[in-house]
């Protein structure tokens, strides 16, 4: 009996759980027993890659923590993946404001590894990089239509969206890392260009 209490109190993380980079965490569907683990990660959004509805209790477990949910429907199944979705996905994975977050699927093998192949291409890694990081995951499960996807995903895609945004990163987690939007960033060249003027008139 103390040995099963025991074991509530092991705080664990959900299965194919790992860390992509500062912020950014990638895993298979948590389990009740993973949301205490899921606690110390302070997460301010997950993506959910799946088309079932998100459980109730989920939900309120996302309500209590103020985590926000972003649904996007991929079938798990299918051979063929929507680019579309995937650069909605990146989108969210490159706005700062939207970390800490989770990526996860049921697995988080073939859709977690597909939106995480696409982010590790966009951040320039070379594709047996890319695949070695895919295969860890899939194991014997690798899909050879999800690495030739990834291989042929356009990443400017994603790239001409972010024409618009600057990212300063100053270190994520003393939580000066920012986003500024483009107008933002001109009022403050404008304003800088103002001072000067006003300095060298004197």
């Amino acid at each position: 009996m103390e040995e099963k209490e025991q074991d509530d109190d092991v705080i664990k993380p959900p299965i194919n759980f790992s860390m992509v980079e500062e912020g950014i965490y990638r895993s298979g569907f948590p389990e009740p027993s993973n949301f205490s683990y899921l606690e110390t990660l302070n997460l301010k959004s997950i993506i959910y890659l799946c088309s079932e509805k998100y459980p109730e209790d989920y939900m309120k477990f996302l309500e209590c923590n103020k985590i926000q949910l972003f649904q996007f429907s991929m079938e798990g199944t299918k051979e063929t993946i929507a680019e579309d979705v995937i650069s909605k996905v990146l989108n969210m994975l490159v706005d700062v404001r939207n970390y800490p977050i989770l990526i996860h699927c049921k697995r988080g093998k073939h859709r977690t590894g597909c939106v995480v192949g696409c982010f590790r291409k966009l951040k320039k890694w070379c594709m047996n990089s890319v695949f070695e990081e895919y295969q860890r995951f899939a194991g014997e499960k690798a899909r050879a239509s999800d690495m030739s996807f990834m291989e042929g995903y356009d990443v400017s895609r994603v790239k001409l969206c972010l024409k618009s945004r600057i990212y300063q990163y100053h270190g994520y987690a003393s939580n000066k890392r920012r986003l500024l939007d483009t107008d933002t960033r001109q009022e403050q060249i404008s304003n800088r260009c103002r001072a000067c003027l006003a300095q060298f008139l004197r």
